[in-house]
């Protein structure tokens, strides 16, 4: 049985440590933090690609060393952090509910109101490290949408099952999904 499986991403081969998530199926647990010459390789690669824009989002916390890597690229003073908790320094928080086939519970994020009121009447791009059920993305349009923003694209590193056939979603790979032994699903 496999416990890795090895891809190039943004130009850089590495090990994903394969992950049950049933009884007969895993995922490639793709996790960049801790890893900045990826981080930079693949802010480089989705700012190439990255639809035009006022502001970038996306959840804590994954997708934080990535978003932040791609504002500094591109000159950017500002994006927004939908939450996994309210903090006490927000104001006027509003939510929206999740369910990520990498957590075991439903998550809650949240978004502070001045974060809201900056996106108000902008155009916005979500990113995220790796979209695979939409459900992240669902609960991030639904907090762009209640802020009065618009959301004009969507961009992940890796992209799994079912939103690998999405053409509305901007991914640099394919991330299979793996059998109990370890090979690939598609």
């Amino acid at each position: 049985m496999k416990e890795y499986y090895t891809m190039t991403i943004a130009g850089l081969k590495r090990d994903l440590p394969l992950c049950p998530i049933s009884d007969t199926t895993q995922i490639g647990a793709f996790v960049i933090f801790g890893d900045p010459e990826l981080t930079v390789a693949s802010a480089e690669a989705l700012v190439r690609r990255c639809p035009a824009h006022d502001v970038l989002i996306t959840a804590e916390s994954k997708g934080i060393p990535l978003i932040h890597e791609m504002a500094r690229q591109m000159g950017n003073e500002r994006y927004v952090l939908a939450r996994k908790s309210p903090k006490l320094y927000m104001r006027n928080v509003f939510s929206a509910e999740v369910n990520s086939i990498t957590t075991d519970h439903r998550q809650t994020l949240y978004l502070d109101g001045g974060d809201a009121k900056y996106m108000q009447g902008k155009r916005v791009v979500i990113v995220d490290d790796v979209i695979s059920t939409g459900e992240s993305l669902r609960a991030l349009e639904h907090l762009v949408s209640e802020a009065g923003g618009q959301v004009v694209g969507r961009m992940a590193i890796l992209a799994e099952g079912d939103a690998t056939d999405r053409e509305d979603i901007i991914y640099l790979e394919k991330l299979p999904l793996f059998n109990a032994e370890g090979e690939p699903l598609d």
